[in-house]
């Protein structure tokens, strides 16, 4: 079955950087866009950001573009999101989704996702 599975979270101070990874099973992985979400107490989920299948093509929400970028190792089944310059504001639970449609920007719908990693950033 799908599975998909992130890690490479924790607490980290305003300012440095984390390295996400979400290592995906149980089905075609280069056939599969792929995208970033985060959610924050409260808030709804976000998306942030996705790549192609063949990692030519990717999007970055506002709020993470110039700090944030993914991108996929189709040989491993593995996607990334290297994460930098982090703020407060970044603090979230992110999750990695498999997409069923995209339209190169904002507009994405996940059929499966994993179960998360807490991201805290905090002095």
């Amino acid at each position: 079955q799908v599975q998909l599975v992130e890690s490479g979270g924790g607490l980290v101070q305003p300012g440095e950087s984390l390295r996400l990874f979400c290592v995906a099973s149980g089905f075609t992985f280069d056939y599969f866009r792929m995208g970033w979400y985060r959610q924050a107490p409260g808030k709804e989920r976000e998306f942030i950001a996705a790549v192609s299948g063949g990692g030519g093509t990717k999007y970055y929400a506002d709020s993470v573009k110039g700090r944030y970028t993914v991108s996929r190792d189709n040989a491993k089944n593995t996607v990334y999101l290297q994460m930098d310059n982090l703020r407060p504001e970044d603090t979230a639970r992110y999750y990695c989704g498999r997409l069923i449609s995209w339209d190169g920007a904002s507009r994405a719908t996940a059929d499966a996702w994993g179960q998360g990693t807490q991201v805290t950033v905090s002095s």
